[in-house]
């Protein structure tokens, strides 16, 4: 995991003081293009560290070795923990590393570094939903949850028409590249999809948050309960054993492996209705085999009604002799 990585380099650098990329690409079992990549994306992250040509050259953090990270600025520790806090969330060695990084830092910084590793998590699973690229407004976010900054968000209700309303910024989660933002509003918590927020912009006044409030622990309550609404029907599928990867990429953590036969796999898919399932394999055409029948009769459905649609009238055939 790249995060995993920088947090790895940065104190290595700490402990060697100097560092080409044959070390860092050794160390890490890593190649030497990959450990080039990584020193330069800590540069590009704004952590203090340069490039000296030459024999005898490397890389080091600007101040030599050092016992603390002293030579960080507090927005350049920010910068460091925005790109090795969400990892940590999947990786538990990395907040092992985050823990001692903190403690290196100086103590007037220590809190918007943990603020900062904490603003965002990810959760692989998937809802079934194609990963998207990040979206821009990841950035003006983050900064909000770590300075704790109010924002005026227009947010747009599917079907609905776009509304403006400030919030308390309480975190980010990147699900499987969807991203999510939760906060505060006067109607209590609430969780905004990033593809349906048209603007946000920080409004200078400093925002609240619960003192007990945990991110991790709040998207596990907000996924169960988005699982419990999304699970109401259970449908029986056999995929053959060599498509199945690929089956549950797209159906995350609704679809559930029951048996290995010989050449196919029976497996659980949830949905809200018997129509949502029939609409989410309809593709699948006669690759899978789905048992239910309530969900049969929406498949049947579904193929009349493309059939009708679709297929086209035979052209005519030879005149006869």
């Amino acid at each position: 995991m790249r995060a995993d990585r920088l947090v790895a380099t940065l104190l290595l650098m700490q402990a060697r003081g100097q560092v080409t990329a044959a070390d860092l690409a050794k160390e890490l079992e890593v190649s030497r293009a990959t450990a080039r990549r990584d020193l330069e994306a800590l540069s590009a992250a704004g952590v203090p560290v340069y490039s000296q040509p030459g024999r005898g050259g490397g890389w080091s953090l600007i101040g030599g070795a050092r016992t603390d990270l002293s030579g960080l600025t507090s927005a350049e520790a920010q910068a460091l923990f925005l790109i090795a806090g969400p990892a940590a969330s999947v990786a538990p060695q990395i907040k092992s590393a985050l823990r001692k990084l903190v403690r290196a830092l100086p103590q007037t910084f220590r809190a918007d570094a943990e603020a900062a590793a904490e603003a965002t998590i990810i959760d692989t699973a998937a809802w079934g939903e194609d990963t998207k690229d990040r979206p821009g407004l990841v950035a003006v976010l983050q900064e909000a949850v770590v300075r704790q900054i109010r924002v005026r968000l227009t947010y747009q209700k599917r079907g609905e028409a776009p509304k403006g309303r400030v919030v308390d910024p309480w975190g980010l989660v990147d699900k499987d590249g969807t991203w999510y933002f939760i906060a505060g509003t006067s109607d209590g918590q609430r969780t905004f999809r990033l593809d349906r927020i048209l603007g946000a912009t920080l409004t200078g006044a400093k925002a609240s948050r619960p003192a007990d409030f945990e991110l991790a622990g709040t998207w596990d309550e907000i996924v169960t309960a988005m699982e419990r609404r999304r699970s109401a029907t259970t449908a029986t599928v056999l995929v053959p054993t060599r498509f199945l990867d690929i089956f549950k990429r797209q159906h995350g953590r609704h679809c559930t492996v029951v048996e290995h036969l010989d050449d196919h796999v029976k497996v659980e898919l949830t949905a809200p209705t018997p129509l949502d399932i029939a609409r989410n394999v309809a593709g699948w055409g006669g690759l899978i085999t789905v048992e239910s029948p309530e969900v049969q009769e929406h498949l049947a459905a579904i193929g009349e009604e493309l059939v009708s649609r679709y297929r086209r009238a035979s052209p005519a055939g030879p005149a006869e002799p």
